[in-house]
């Protein structure tokens, strides 16, 4: 499987994760850090302080953790935009 795929699979992961906190609202006092931190890490130093803030107040508010953030920066970023690695291979 391509690395970028495996990226989507563990965002989708992150986004239940999230979405999880439904059930359990205590969830998002350690997850809103947690996933911003990841978020950073997975999009990187240029792009990663963008997604951390918006993940974290994403999963911080109470009805907006149905929104996919992890998917969507994906989209955005290693689908339509292509990754860093992408670009420097063409």
């Amino acid at each position: 499987m391509n690395k970028k795929y495996k990226k989507l699979l563990l965002c989708i992961f992150f986004d239940a994760v999230g979405m999880a906190s439904y059930a359990l609202p205590i969830i998002d006092v350690v997850w809103a850090p947690l996933a911003a931190f990841l978020s950073y890490k997975m999009f990187g130093e240029k792009r990663g302080k963008y997604t951390a803030l918006v993940t974290f107040i994403e999963e911080a508010l109470p009805v907006t953790d149905f929104m996919p953030s992890f998917t969507i920066f994906w989209l955005l970023f290693d689908f339509i935009g292509g990754s860093k690695e992408d670009n420097l291979k063409k």
